[in-house]
């Protein structure tokens, strides 16, 4: 319905944990078609709550190999594969900047639907590595801190060079 202001880094908001979805109401159906219009138009792949600085567990994504956008409300891992899997990661709150990240290649999460529903999936590849970026954001894990102290400050110094007036 309308793209929202992304919250870019080091905004402290991405730092911090969301809260429990407990109302599926109108508010929430907004709250993810807002999410989705913000995501394509910033061309990310996922976004949550936390993005455009509201402090929900909800998670949009619109892979490039999906029908549909995704929507997941309350998303939790209840299962992680051992097998690890490197791939290049970025967010839309600190765009022009991205590092590889080592990740569970698959995983099994159980969320709500937009009512209230619980449902459980799993997913490989992309959707995998999307799903624990995007809860990692939730629990207020910047992707940044998936990375060395080196890596980190080096990114942190790029994106201080492209943001620059």
């Amino acid at each position: 319905m309308t793209v929202q202001p992304i919250v870019f880094f080091p905004d402290q908001r991405l730092r911090q944990k969301a809260a429990p979805v407990v109302l599926f109401d109108n508010a929430v159906r907004t709250l993810t078609t807002d999410l989705l219009d913000t995501v394509r138009a910033a061309q990310g792949i996922g976004i949550t709550g936390p993005h455009i600085g509201v402090g929900l567990r909800v998670v949009v994504l619109d892979l490039p190999d999906a029908d549909k956008p995704e929507i997941y409300i309350n998303p939790e891992i209840i299962w992680q594969s051992d097998n690890m899997v490197q791939n290049e990661e970025g967010s839309i709150s600190m765009p022009g900047v991205v590092a590889s990240v080592t990740r569970s290649g698959s995983l099994k999460i159980r969320y709500a639907e937009l009512n209230g529903e619980l449902k459980e999936r799993e997913a490989t590849g992309l959707r995998s590595i999307c799903l624990q970026h995007e809860i990692d954001q939730l629990d207020g894990v910047f992707w940044l801190q998936k990375l060395s102290s080196l890596r980190r400050n080096r990114l942190m110094a790029q994106y201080k060079k492209l943001t620059r007036p």
